[in-house]
């Protein structure tokens, strides 16, 4: 980089680098027909990316408005930029460029009309969220909504100032009834199982306590497609940012960086049209169910045995991880011994490849996707990424030693520090309950199992809880890599 960074906004981007690539199209010609809920750097990455490459091809019907729940930082960011950001894809090449397809950002909480105003607009056709398993508030058993919460019920009471994404959701969807238009497609881009359905029980649910008859016709007239995305996008530290700015000469406060690999799968059931983004790379299905299993329980599963194992002997990110082979062996036969016999047939997937090449995107440096992000929110993805495959080895009868090494390895790592006594962050639902828990039980798991929310039908297996017990005592005993090596030396014969 030569002299000061180009500031990144509207009026600068004519001057950007040539090997920086910008948006090329008319973004006062972009009509707002998709609104997001909860941006982050994953969406930034993901979906956003998707639909910046549609109106690269001219297609400028599908324009995006940003909406923020809980943090005004990233709002104050995109003010000052234009809401324009930069994309920063690392692989053999590094290819940089201007996402220009946001037309708006909105913090709720500022300005709650405004988003209900938007959501409202007859150009609104498409919602999409990124809110997290957790924030749906469906029990992982059940499948029902837990409407027992403070901010739901005075949305209930003042339905015109919301706080919840539902709702701000389930007013929106209302005006339009009243005003004669058609629901928008709620369209969840969340990592959890059959997201659509989730969606859709959180909002007629939430819609039935204010309104039966809202709840039918969002019910009958709307639709909530499942989809599965991929794409992993660490978080951009400030170290990270000062090196995009000085490899691309762009001062963006809050760039995204993120791998070459992209996926989105997503069910064709729309209710009032929906963006041509197969023009792009997204794949439109009658059912997302099998590829969802697919990257829930090989991608994310990995990412939650690798992270806890790891964190516990000392790695940092998962490349590091994946570079001791010990861990790299240990993935590999997870994957391919437990975890993928379990699976159904994936249509146009092979799995043998898939897995070679989520090694080699786990491994990769250029990512350093940190532990300490993969580890948050277990109580919430271990019951969606990890018992899925211990339930169904179970029921087939098959193998699942390295599966119960990943539920102890997260037992251990819930007491909250690692073998030196160093304090190790555990985040997310039920966090203190967990580790008070684990603290209690320390070798022995039936504390921690008593938490029916998490481990549900598992809590009363027997077999599972010996299984995880001895895991339990060896980890402690010997320690993360030691054990690894003895569970592949008896089951595969790896560790030798």
């Amino acid at each position: 980089m030569n002299g000061a960074p180009l500031p990144l906004r509207q009026d600068t981007l004519a001057d950007l680098p040539d090997d920086v690539a910008a948006p090329g199209y008319d973004r006062s010609a972009l009509e707002p027909s998709v609104v997001h809920i909860g941006v982050g750097g994953f969406h930034r990455a993901h979906q956003a990316v998707y639909l910046d490459d549609l109106a690269r091809t001219g297609e400028t019907g599908w324009g995006l408005v940003g909406v923020g729940l809980r943090s005004p930082e990233m709002g104050k960011v995109l003010a000052d930029q234009d809401n324009l950001f930069l994309v920063v894809e690392r692989g053999e090449t590094d290819r940089a460029r201007v996402v220009g397809v946001l037309n708006r950002y909105l913090f709720a909480p500022d300005d709650p009309a405004a988003v209900l105003d938007t959501l409202a607009a007859e150009t609104t056709r498409v919602v999409t969220l990124t809110i997290t398993g957790s924030g749906y508030r469906i029990d992982p058993h059940s499948g029902e909504f837990d409407a027992d919460d403070e901010d739901l019920r005075a949305d209930l009471e003042h339905p015109s100032t919301p706080r919840t994404v539902f709702g701000f959701l389930v007013e929106a969807l209302d005006r339009r009834r009243r005003a004669g238009l058609p629901p928008f497609t709620v369209l969840s881009c969340d990592n959890m199982p059959d997201n659509g359905t989730a969606a859709r029980t959180a909002v007629v649910s939430f819609a039935r306590l204010r309104d039966g008859e809202l709840a039918d016709w969002i019910e009958a007239e709307g639709a909530f497609p499942s989809s599965m995305v991929d794409r992993i996008t660490p978080t951009t530290t400030p170290g990270e940012r000062e090196r995009i700015v000085h490899q691309t000469g762009v001062d963006d406060r809050w760039p995204v960086v993120t791998e070459s690999f992209t996926q989105w799968v997503v069910e064709d059931s729309f209710c009032h049209g929906r963006p041509p983004l197969e023009r792009v790379g997204v794949q439109f299905v009658d059912d997302v169910a099998p590829y969802e299993a697919m990257k829930t329980r090989m991608l994310n599963a990995g990412h939650c045995a690798l992270a806890y194992l790891g964190i516990l002997a000392g790695y940092s990110t998962i490349d590091e991880v994946l570079s001791d082979w010990v861990f790299r062996a240990y993935f590999e036969h997870l994957l391919a011994d437990e975890i993928a016999p379990l699976l159904p047939p994936v249509p146009g997937i092979d799995l043998e490849e898939y897995q070679q090449t989520l090694v080699r995107r786990f491994a990769d440096p250029r990512m350093g996707d940190q532990l300490t992000r993969l580890g948050r929110r277990g109580s919430t993805k271990m019951p969606n990424y990890v018992f899925p495959s211990v339930q169904a080895a179970v029921a087939a009868g098959r193998p699942h030693q390295l599966l119960l090494l990943a539920v102890a390895g997260w037992m251990r790592f819930l007491r909250g520090y690692d073998y030196a006594g160093n304090d190790v962050p555990v985040e997310g639902p039920l966090a203190d309950r967990l580790v008070e828990l684990a603290r209690q039980g320390q070798e022995q798991p039936e504390p921690l199992m008593s938490e029916q929310t998490v481990f549900g039908d598992l809590r009363d297996d027997p077999a599972f809880a010996a299984g995880v017990e001895v895991a339990l005592r060896a980890l402690e005993e010997q320690g993360p890599r030691e054990v690894i090596g003895l569970y592949l030396d008896l089951t595969t014969g790896a560790g030798r």
